[in-house]
């Protein structure tokens, strides 16, 4: 029997064990006991499908819901790492303001400009050397080539993927340090050379090919359009 208190409470709230789904399914138990093994119940059978459906669709909700926040935190990233890119007065500022707020705010580990030139000595100039490791030149065709890893084609123009062969070639000694690389192809304005911004990650999976590049591509295009204004 069931104690007075009890059942009252069951009668005046019935709902309550509706919605309760380890009650329910201890009530259905009970009964299919009750008739027996000789006897199938279909009600049971189909609650049972009905609870593997909702299980899938809590579990696809909580995945949407889990991307949609981690889209909005990658989202509101790059807009206050794009605010840092535009608050600089002055072309050494930017790239210092690139290096330290921006690479801290998209939590990358090392940023590189590499900007392509015909003159074999860019290196040298003082200009450069005074911006230290960030702003790297390289000899014409460079760009592509490291966008398709030395393979012929156009290239995208952005590319997440894991360190390669040629790592080495930008980032020199410390290429066993990164994992995973964006590279952002830039387009610097008529008459000049293509450029690429790269961020290097130590994680592996910070950058991945199977990762939307719309975030990126959008970083991307401010940043050309800031640099060239400062190239006049």
């Amino acid at each position: 029997m069931i104690e007075p208190d009890l059942r009252d409470r069951i009668l005046a709230q019935p709902e309550r064990l509706l919605e309760d789904r380890d009650v329910m399914n201890a009530l259905v138990a009970a009964n299919e006991r009750a008739m027996g093994a000789n006897i199938v119940d279909l009600r049971g059978i189909a609650m049972q499908r009905l609870e593997t459906r909702l299980d899938r669709l809590e579990d696809t909700h909580r995945s949407v819901i889990a991307a949609a926040y981690e889209n909005l935190a990658g989202t509101n990233q790059v807009h206050r790492a794009i605010l840092q890119l535009l608050e600089p007065t002055n072309f050494e500022a930017f790239m210092k303001a690139l290096t330290n707020e921006v690479a801290q705010t998209l939590r990358v580990d090392m940023v590189r400009l590499v900007l392509e030139t015909l003159n074999e000595d860019g290196s040298s100039d003082p200009t450069l050397r005074r911006l230290g490791e960030v702003l790297q030149v390289a000899p014409a065709g460079f760009v592509g080539n490291y966008l398709t890893n030395g393979r012929n084609g156009p290239g995208r123009p952005v590319v997440l993927r894991s360190i390669t062969g040629l790592a080495a070639t930008l980032y020199g000694p410390r290429a066993e340090e990164f994992q995973s690389e964006a590279l952002m192809r830039l387009d610097l304005g008529p008459n000049r050379l293509p450029a690429v911004l790269v961020f290097a990650s130590e994680d592996p999976n910070q950058f991945k090919s199977t990762h939307g590049t719309d975030l990126l591509a959008f970083f991307a295009g401010v940043f050309e359009r800031t640099m060239r204004r400062w190239l006049g």
